[in-house]
């Protein structure tokens, strides 16, 4: 296997497994830590977390599947994540992820042609009680979202402004 971990990220791996008493249990910050280092976690980039790790590589890829903040798969720039469980749902996560849709001209699961914007539908972003929901690669929420904050929210994401969260 010709991919590695940098040295740094070698040592953040190490400092991780000294803090759980099997190297297996450490799977989903090691594949934290590949994502941070590779961008997304492709096929390469799971042989290493397996062998790192000591599992499977069917583990690995469950786990992928499973948890949404893992890519799998190369995403935009900008990750826009519009939760579509119950309670988003009820208040109108489909009306969201139409907006989006319009928007971008592109569908759910899909990254505009330039590479800037992916649009995913996941599962509960812990925001139940300001539903619907929208996150921004992994650091920014927006609660309460309507169809006018989303098209403000790719606005100014499209003019290279920095975003702030709405709550």
């Amino acid at each position: 296997m010709s991919l590695q971990f940098s040295s740094t990220n070698q040592k953040k791996i190490e400092t991780i497994f000294s803090r759980y008493p099997y190297k297996d249990a450490a799977l989903l910050p090691v594949l934290w830590v590949a994502q941070e280092e590779f961008e997304y976690l492709h096929a390469e980039v799971r042989d290493l977390v397996a062998q790192t790790v000591g599992v499977s590589r069917s583990k690995v890829d469950s786990v992928i599947s499973f948890y949404t903040m893992y890519n799998g798969e190369k995403v935009g720039t900008y990750h826009l994540q519009v939760c579509r469980t119950l309670s988003c749902h009820l208040a109108g996560a489909q009306d969201i992820v139409k907006a989006i849709e319009n928007e971008l001209h592109i569908s759910s699961g899909e990254t505009t042609p330039d590479g800037k914007f992916t649009l995913t539908e996941v599962e509960c972003l812990g925001c139940c009680g300001n539903a619907p929901c929208m996150q921004v690669n992994i650091e920014k929420f927006h609660e309460n979202i309507n169809q006018e904050k989303v098209k403000n929210v790719i606005t100014d994401l499209k003019n290279g402004k920095d975003i702030k969260q709405t709550f």
